[in-house]
């Protein structure tokens, strides 16, 4: 029994850009990996440069991340990649308190978030597709 494909390492056509801690929680970067999932690299780096989000910037840094690593560690053509998966993972949770009134207090939760970037090189009958 085979694992599931995203179980398994990379293809050759595919290369990855992973960042660790990102100060946001998951279900606000989910929504910003959600709007560039399955665009051309190219679209996808143009929609995080014009999003009115915070952590757009951070999340096309990452996404250039692994168009550089296409091209330079996978001998991949940056002009037909496309972005395959952008998966969002939960991370620690900074626990904080806030004083209430009446001596009382309420807790604070500071998210934390994984984001992992996989662009794949697609054939041009594809992308018009």
């Amino acid at each position: 029994m085979s694992k599931p494909k995203h179980e398994r390492g990379l293809d050759e056509t595919e290369a990855q850009a992973i960042v660790s801690n990102l100060r946001v929680s998951p279900r606000k970067l989910n929504l910003v990996a959600a709007s560039i999932r399955n665009l051309p690299a190219q679209r996808a780096v143009a929609a995080l440069t014009f999003s009115k989000r915070r952590i757009a910037g951070q999340v096309k840094k990452a996404l250039e991340s692994a168009i550089a690593n296409a091209e330079n560690n996978h001998q991949l053509d940056v002009d037909r990649l496309v972005v395959a998966r952008a998966e969002v993972g939960r991370s620690v949770v900074m626990r904080r308190f806030h004083a209430r009134g009446r001596g009382r207090a309420a807790r604070v939760e500071k998210w934390f978030s994984h984001l992992k970037i996989v662009v794949a090189e697609r054939e041009q009958e594809e992308e018009t597709a």
